[in-house]
């Protein structure tokens, strides 16, 4: 698997780039947009180097670079149309002078978190089943709910924002009356489909399969998703925030009123 280093490799020396072209642009949102485009290149490259059947590897690497243009293209569109990203926008007034600094520290760990994404996914690539299984199709089904999830919920919030008479509000239209971050959520489940390809009963390193769900989960639930994201929206939209929060889950689905 030293395929999943030089993918790690890759995506750190193209988030050196991104750290550059964020300084110039003074616009931090780019980061998120070199690394969803060289992670899914360079995942879609390990699904290809695996072993295995090559018409698993070509699928695998298919939907990574599916993947990498719905959701690259979408925060490209935002970054270049858009404010900076309220999270980087707080975290450059906190840190005044310290912010390149800091940033650097957040682009360094991105190539690594790919290099063991790339893990779950060479593992699913490397599947030794010749033919396409239950498993596969579950699969494969569990990255379209959740391609289309995620572009169902970022198509709400984009229709929701154009209303003049939204400015300044807290969407609840759609996905986002169930739960704060349907997008995360679909995000973190899209990740679930390599371990469920990938495990192989009386395999212990398949197991290895569920780092991409667990750190994806953690990342998004924990560390650079929702916690700064509801930290600038209290900060701007306070109370009524703090009212949406008690009312709905940060990403499970809760039924309005329950």
């Amino acid at each position: 698997m030293i395929i999943c280093l030089y993918a790690g490799l890759a995506v750190t020396l193209a988030m050196a780039l991104a750290w550059v072209v964020q300084r110039i642009t003074g616009n931090a949102g780019w980061v998120d947009v070199f690394w969803t485009f060289s992670s899914g290149i360079a995942l879609a490259l390990v699904a290809l180097a695996a072993p295995g059947a090559v018409w698993r590897h070509i699928l695998l690497a298919a939907l990574l670079v599916a993947w990498a243009v719905r959701l690259g293209g979408h925060v490209a569109w935002r970054v270049a149309n858009s404010p900076e990203d309220t999270r980087y926008a707080m975290m450059r007034a906190a840190a005044g002078p310290r912010f390149q600094a800091q940033m650097l520290g957040l682009v360094a760990g991105q190539g690594p978190v790919t290099g063991l994404l790339a893990i779950s996914v060479y593992l699913a690539a490397a599947q030794p089943a010749a033919h396409f299984r239950f498993a596969d199709m579950t699969g494969v089904a569990l990255l379209l709910i959740a391609f289309a999830g995620e572009a169902l919920a970022d198509q709400q919030l984009r229709a929701w924002r154009a209303k003049p008479e939204n400015h300044g509000g807290i969407c609840e239209e759609g996905l986002w009356a169930l739960c704060r971050h349907p997008n995360y959520l679909f995000e973190a489940i899209a990740w679930l489909a390599y371990p469920v390809m990938a495990l192989v009963p009386g395999q212990p390193i398949t197991w290895l399969s569920v780092i991409a769900p667990s750190l994806m989960f953690l990342v998004l639930r924990y560390l650079t998703g929702v916690p700064p994201l509801e930290a600038a929206m209290l900060a701007r939209r306070g109370e009524a925030f703090r009212a949406y929060q008690a009312r709905t889950n940060a990403m499970w689905p809760r039924w309005p009123g329950k």
